[in-house]
């Protein structure tokens, strides 16, 4: 085995042992923090669309689930164009969702609860309706509010083509045409203006921001877009144009991961650090090499294993990518930031029943799709929820995911809202699929959700995936998980240490943590036997035996 310096014990008894004191190590370090997407989580009024006051109506759902804090989507005033990551008042509710007081006593019962509550900032642009791009867009060229955002002179004769070649992440140019003749820079939707993060006035606005929700009890943030903020403002154009999970890695990108957006970054951590026990994490889509620089002692506390949920079904390239990440987060002190799921990615259970390396975020339009094993999707979500819980470091759980949904790639056409439907050219579905609303119960018209029809329609087959069906039900995904989150909480400490089992049968992928607890996970091609004399804690799938099937994991000392 390879050891990263700790002795390992393998007895019940070492396993039962408290692994560390209360207190000696940061909540967030090994905290499972659940996603909650607003607008498809639960309705409290009918309306077809999630609300805050759901949200409230299943804190009890989610303390008994055992999670440690909840992460909200953005809740924001919002013309909701991209699902309310376009922000039109960072202070105010989106009256859709409930209000102020709504959020604010939304926060205090999780508190009574023991969950903590982190929301989701967007910093890297507003929505057009924002008061400051209102004022922006009537101002005339050069006004000082149009320095708020990106603005500039078009090029060509007369000015008509955009500043540069700079694509959307949703497709198509990255500029749009103000009526005047200037262009303004919207890195995803054209509602979706870029603030310029080089003007004093919006670093101070968003402090401010951040002083306002940690005023009112938000534990921490969940920051959008992290790897964005900063542009070369020379404005050349850019090598590689399209994707933000593939350009985001390129060197020197003119307007992904650049070395300037780590000056806001710290601004914000001196106000949090003013506050007591408060946290946030980036959602920065960048290279291996780079994630240790968004988690210096003074900047973000925890950023997502991206490379880690974009694996392949894949012993080695797992391997390869936990590797990397504890490498790069214990390089300062941090730990893993793992997760599978989340709103704008396909579902793993559908992304794990394709054949490796599928373009999953084409298929779901294009097909073919006799390619999916949804009984292998799923056997494999339910190993790989093991894989990821027993590592060190903290896991972000996609709501869901606990009752194995799986993504809802055959969507009717008419019912699409993601703007990535429109803005690729009716290439990419979107996001949709994942974010179909969560089926509570066995029956009624959104099964639950509401009681009406939802904003977004659900299959038949979630009726059988509810909450209400797999409650209490031996073997299901939604006790398994229930299993698996109390047995973490005991039994699995906060350190980063790890040990890989080299000595491990073909096809295993396993390794030890302090206190004796041993994960396996059996890649295939066959069944293998457990160690003689292993004391089996939890399986993926029950009635294993001394056996571990292939697309299964084990849990044992």
């Amino acid at each position: 085995m390879r050891s990263f310096g700790f002795a390992l014990r393998h007895t019940v008894t070492a396993m039962n042992e408290a692994t560390e004191p209360a207190g000696t190590e940061p909540w967030w370090r090994n905290a499972v923090i659940y996603q909650v997407y607003v607008r498809s989580f639960a309705d409290s009024d009918g309306d077809g669309t999630g609300d805050i006051n759901g949200i409230r109506s299943k804190l009890p759902y989610l303390a008994e689930l055992g999670v440690d804090g909840l992460w909200v989507n953005p809740w924001y005033a919002s013309p909701l164009r991209d699902g309310g990551y376009d922000v039109a008042d960072y202070r105010s509710i989106e009256p859709i969702y409930g209000t102020i007081d709504d959020a604010t006593a939304m926060i205090e019962e999780a508190h009574e609860l023991g969950i903590r509550v982190l929301v989701d900032l967007v910093p890297n642009h507003t929505s057009s309706d924002h008061k400051w791009f209102i004022e922006a867009s009537a101002a005339p060229i050069g006004d000082r509010s149009r320095d708020r955002y990106i603005i500039r002179d078009g090029t060509g004769v007369d000015g008509s083509e955009p500043p540069n070649n700079w694509t959307s992440v949703f497709g198509g140019s990255a500029w749009e045409r103000l009526p005047d003749g200037q262009w303004y820079l919207h890195l995803f939707d054209t509602s979706q203006p870029d603030l310029n993060w080089t003007n004093p006035e919006v670093q101070d606005e968003f402090r401010d921001i951040f002083r306002f929700w940690l005023d009112r009890g938000a534990d921490g943030f969940r920051v959008d877009v992290a790897h964005g903020m900063a542009k070369d403002m020379s404005f050349p154009d850019a090598e590689a144009t399209g994707s933000v999970l593939s350009n985001a890695k390129t060197p020197n990108h003119p307007y992904w991961d650049r070395d300037d957006l780590h000056v806001y970054v710290r601004q914000w951590r001196e106000v949090l650090d003013a506050y007591n026990d408060r946290m946030m994490v980036a959602e920065a889509w960048v290279a291996p090499d780079r994630l240790h620089l968004y988690l210096r002692p003074d900047e973000y506390h925890q950023s997502f294993a991206f490379d880690f949920l974009q694996s392949n079904w894949d012993r080695e390239e797992l391997e390869t990518n936990v590797q990397q990440t504890l490498a790069a987060t214990g390089s300062v002190g941090s730990v893993p930031t793992w997760t599978l799921s989340n709103h704008d990615v396909m579902r793993h259970p559908t992304r794990y029943g394709l054949p490796n390396d599928t373009k999953w975020r084409t298929w779901p339009l294009d097909g073919p799709h006799d390619l999916l094993d949804a009984e292998a999707g799923l056997r494999r979500a339910r190993a790989g929820i093991l894989f990821m819980l027993a590592l060190p470091g903290s896991v972000y759980l996609y709501q869901g995911e606990e009752l194995g949904l799986p993504e809802v790639y055959d969507l009717d056409h008419d019912v699409l809202d993601d703007p990535v439907w429109t803005l690729s050219g009716n290439t990419q579905k979107g996001r949709d699929g994942c974010r179909v609303p969560i089926p509570w119960e066995r029956t009624g018209p959104s099964l639950g959700f509401s009681s009406g029809e939802g904003w977004l329609p659900q299959p038949d087959y979630f009726a059988d995936l509810s909450a209400e069906s797999q409650k209490g039900v031996p073997g299901s995904t939604l006790e398994l998980y229930r299993s698996a989150l109390t047995l973490r909480r005991q039994h699995l400490p906060s350190t980063a240490e790890i040990e890989w089992d080299d000595s491990a049968p073909g096809g295993i992928l396993g390794f030890s943590r302090p206190g004796g607890l041993r994960c396996w996970v059996n890649f295939g091609p066959g069944s293998v036997g457990l160690p003689d004399g292993a004391d089996v804690v939890l399986t993926s799938e029950s009635d294993t035996g001394s056996q571990l099937a292939v697309d299964t994991a084990a849990w044992f000392v």
